[in-house]
């Protein structure tokens, strides 16, 4: 507390006494700080400062009051000082995350090292308060190998070289703490998308050989399976065979979601 004398029609100790001495004091109306006046055994009054209701630095980091001293003379004197309240932070704000889950969609193959998101956190106190350091919570054992997270500026990267199939999406618990030990807690989505990376790969699950010269049109020579490890239009495969033979590709009509595929005669 801060207080600047500023007399007028007074001294700074009043001389007099009696009636003429200072028989009152008065605050500027606020909202938080009531006076209290008590005598001290001499029979002198001097004021007490009193907290009513509580501050809140964030709102309002400083009060000006007005102190004004009244005598019992004729005429009144009075003498006024000025009063400023200087509030000093508590820790009384947590770190606030700017979303509740972060959401982001990146192709496998991200080279390493790449910047896949950040994450953000603001408090509303000041100082070491304020301070935020960021970390991983609650965070599954394979992503913590794949993930790297700046403790002091959020940015999440990848240590490792993302592949769709082996994981296609991940959630990352992240912990933003201030100074004080307060702490905020958020959410990271990181869903991988597909490239086509993988060749199909066909096998022959069945082959009749040999094969009878008089066999006849639509004779199954092979039972041929093809598949692929990407997805959508990267795992869609058409078969034909590329040289001019006997023999064309025919699939069969759809069976529990399995489309079989013949190699048979023309």
């Amino acid at each position: 507390i801060f207080a600047a004398p500023s007399m007028t029609g007074a001294e700074k100790s009043h001389p007099d006494t009696g009636i003429n001495s200072v028989q009152s004091y008065q605050l500027s109306k606020n909202p938080h700080f009531t006076l209290v006046v008590k005598e001290s055994p001499d029979g002198n009054k001097y004021p007490e400062l009193v907290l009513e209701k509580s501050l809140d630095r964030e709102k309002q980091n400083s009060h000006h009051l007005i102190l004004t001293a009244v005598d019992g003379g004729d005429p009144v004197r009075s003498g006024t000082a000025h009063i400023r309240v200087n509030v000093t932070d508590a820790n009384d704000n947590p770190p606030v995350f700017t979303e509740e889950i972060y959401k982001v969609s990146v192709r496998e193959n991200l080279l390493r090292g790449s910047l896949v998101l950040q994450v953000k956190a603001t408090d509303q106190d000041e100082g070491v308060y304020a301070q935020i350091t960021y970390s991983f919570s609650n965070v599954p054992d394979n992503a913590r190998t794949l993930f790297y997270l700046d403790p002091e500026k959020g940015r999440i990267t990848n240590t490792r070289i993302l592949d769709f199939e082996d994981t296609h999406k991940y959630m990352l618990g992240v912990e933003a703490r201030d100074g004080g030990g307060q702490s905020a807690h958020s959410k990271v989505q990181i869903t991988i998308l597909d490239e086509n990376d993988n060749a199909p790969e066909v096998t022959f699950t069945s082959v009749n050989s040999p094969v009878a010269e008089d066999s006849v049109p639509g004779t199954v020579i092979a039972l041929i399976k093809v598949r692929d490890q990407d997805t959508g239009e990267n795992g869609e495969v058409t078969c034909h065979i590329q040289h001019k033979l006997p023999f064309k590709i025919a699939v069969s009509s759809n069976i529990l979601g399995i489309s079989p595929i013949f190699m048979i005669f023309k």
